[in-house]
């Protein structure tokens, strides 16, 4: 009897019985990577600051959009860019001649630029600033916004193309990174001393750490794993170590070669052969509150409310009464005033202690918001799909296989991509932005974000309102670190690569560390306007002897440190927080610079606390019972 095969076909419910454990294990793991930063930012502001959450509602929805978002984008990755990234580095490198895959390699580090979830934040970063305060800054996030993408994608591409060279001689890494250091110290110092160029410096070194993200590191590594088992001795080990360093220092050159250029062209907002819209500053919010000598903060009544005076004569809402001029005088035991003002101010209502009244933000356009989160998405995957999709037939000559999980990836890659973007305008922007606002009432009189009235400073002393927000930048970027997963995967390489050595939890730890002091570091430049340039040069100069005294395999690992401490959470969340801070503190033109210290701080540490690990290593086989001393 001839037994045929029939096709199980299942139902919608069965589908999702079946695919729901997978679905829910995979949204928990993003929530994972989220919980700790959210939580932290408001109970700080909740507790510390005693001010509610404006627009809960929405940044709530908003953050599980972006999980949702980044379960589905990092499926997409892993069904679809992926498979595609591994195959022709496995195959490339030996159908191809150097020339031919340097130009891949370039290509790769573009379209995989364009494609990171974070780099949808530059383009929105410029909206809250003054250009009158820095206009060179304000026409490179506005006019040119298109410009600054691509210079960081021309960066990213020139890095990985030198990681590749690097791999096909044998160079050493720091055979590459002592001149780049020195060529960004001297960049920097240079635009340190022009007041026009100087505002660039915070942007240029944080789109550092913007770029290696989720997508670009699996690519390039791929491909420098290919390279590697082509021209190396079979160790790998090692492949992946050093293209993230390169990826990271390369736009920074990219950026202020962009920004210089345009100085030098006088294009730029102000200037003379500036050609676009004559912007004006953007315009403060309408006078939420007000403050006047001895009478404490009041609210503005509106027209409706004096015109329903005019008419009853009443006031519904809290008032007090003050007078302003004229004389006063105790007659016969009463308080008389002689031709003075009577003032009615409409007191501040008391604010709620968790969530403000007002949980959605009704300017908000979610369908708008949504269409342009999808289009930026399709520009972003389907042009790196199609290159890697025609490399694939044309160069590798490989078939594509597993079409149907590849169609699948790619959607999943734009959908994810989609929601994220949705998820940072709804959620993350709005948490960032309003806590950092509102970190500097602990050392300044301020509006609270979205709120009304007036708000510290918390201490008396403005030394220790300012440590406090030192100390909130250092816990924050201490936990947020040790709650990224690509941390735990790095830990358990160099565990691996030291032989135990180094163990997974001292990195951790060292890491952790250096991104919350570099955190703490940024606050505290805001807060006391010190120029970035004292911030940065001092330890990238510290950082160049330190690479100097190192062995290889540490200053592989120690410098790419820094590419975990920039997921796709930490930039637009520590961005949004620095730009909110810049725009509250007096004398402060933005909020650049806290991810470029953030990047520098673990670097440090995880080398000098690599170099001591070497040492006492290297002493204790010295003197071990029976080795020759």
């Amino acid at each position: 009897m001839e037994h045929r095969k029939q096709a199980v076909r299942l139902g919608l419910g069965d589908t999702l019985a079946i695919l729901w454990p997978y679905i829910r294990d995979n949204f928990l793991e993003q929530i994972k990577s989220i919980w700790f930063i959210v939580v932290y930012l408001a109970l700080f502001q909740v507790l510390v600051l005693g001010l509610p959450i404006v627009y809960a509602a929405m940044i709530g929805a908003g953050i599980v959009v972006v999980a949702l978002g980044l379960m589905f984008f990092m499926e997409g990755l892993r069904l679809g860019l992926m498979p595609l990234g591994e195959t022709i580095g496995a195959v490339l490198p030996r159908n191809a001649s150097l020339p031919l895959m340097l130009a891949f390699a370039f290509l790769l580090g573009l379209g995989a630029t364009f494609a990171e979830p974070a780099i949808a934040v530059l383009r929105t970063a410029g909206g809250e600033l003054a250009p009158s305060q820095a206009p060179l800054l304000y026409s490179l996030l506005n006019d040119f916004a298109d410009q600054l993408v691509l210079a960081v994608g021309i960066g990213v591409g020139s890095a990985v193309l030198a990681g590749i060279l690097r791999f096909f001689y044998g160079w050493s890494l720091k055979l590459l990174i002592v001149p780049t250091v020195l060529a960004l110290t001297a960049l920097t110092l240079y635009a340190h001393h022009d007041p026009v160029l100087a505002p660039l410096l915070g942007l240029a070194w944080d789109c550092g750490a913007v770029t290696t993200g989720p997508v670009t590191v699996p690519l390039v590594l791929a491909l420098g794993i290919g390279v590697c088992r082509i021209v190396g001795d079979g160790e790998t080990s090692h492949a992946g170590f050093g293209i993230v360093t390169l990826a990271s220092l390369a736009p920074i050159i990219a950026v202020l070669a962009l920004g210089m250029w345009h100085y030098q062209q006088q294009d730029y907002y102000g200037a003379a052969a500036y050609a676009g819209p004559r912007h004006a500053a953007p315009a403060d919010e309408a006078a939420q509150q007000a403050v006047v000598p001895g009478g404490g903060e009041y609210v503005p009544f509106t027209p409706e409310e004096f015109n329903r005076f005019l008419a009853t004569g009443h006031v519904k809402a809290p008032v007090r009464m003050r007078f302003e001029g004229g004389s006063r005088a105790l007659e016969d035991g009463r308080i008389v005033l002689h031709d003075s003002a009577i003032i009615l101010e409409k007191k501040p209502e008391k604010r709620p202690r968790l969530v403000a009244p007002i949980t959605w933000d009704p300017e908000q356009r979610v369908v708008h918001h949504l269409g342009e989160s999808l289009m930026t998405a399709l520009r972003a995957i389907v042009p790196l799909c199609l290159f890697l999709f025609l490399t694939l037939r044309l160069l590798v000559r490989e078939r594509l296989r597993n079409r149907e999980e590849l169609v699948i990836g790619i959607v999943f890659a734009v959908a994810g991509m989609t929601l994220f973007a949705l998820g940072i305008t709804l959620g993350l922007s709005p948490l960032g932005t309003q806590l950092g606002s509102n970190v500097p009432a602990t050392f300044a009189a301020l509006t609270p974000w979205g709120m009304s009235g007036s708000e510290g400073p918390l201490f008396d002393s403005p030394f220790y309102g300012k440590m406090v927000a030192v100390m909130f930048g250092f816990f924050l970027g201490y936990g947020a670190t040790l709650a990224e997963p690509a941390l735990n995967a790095l830990g358990a390489t160099v565990e691996k690569i030291t032989v135990g050595a180094f163990r997974k939890s001292l990195l951790m730890q060292s890491v952790a560390i250096g991104v919350g002091l570099g955190i703490a570091a940024g606050v505290l430049k805001i807060a006391y306007g010190l120029p970035l340039a004292w911030m940065l040069v001092p330890p990238y100069l510290l950082l160049l002897v330190l690479t100097l005294l190192s062995s290889e395999e540490f200053v592989n690992f120690g410098w790419d440190s820094a590419g975990v401490t920039t997921g796709p959470i930490t930039v637009p969340l520590v961005l949004a927080m620095g730009l909110g801070i810049g725009a509250n503190v007096p004398g402060a033109s933005d909020g650049f610079g806290i991810l470029a210290l953030a990047s520098v701080g673990p670097i440090i540490t995880v080398l000098s606390v690599g170099f001591i690990v070497s040492r006492t290593s290297t002493e204790a086989h010295r003197l071990r019972p029976g080795d020759p001393r």
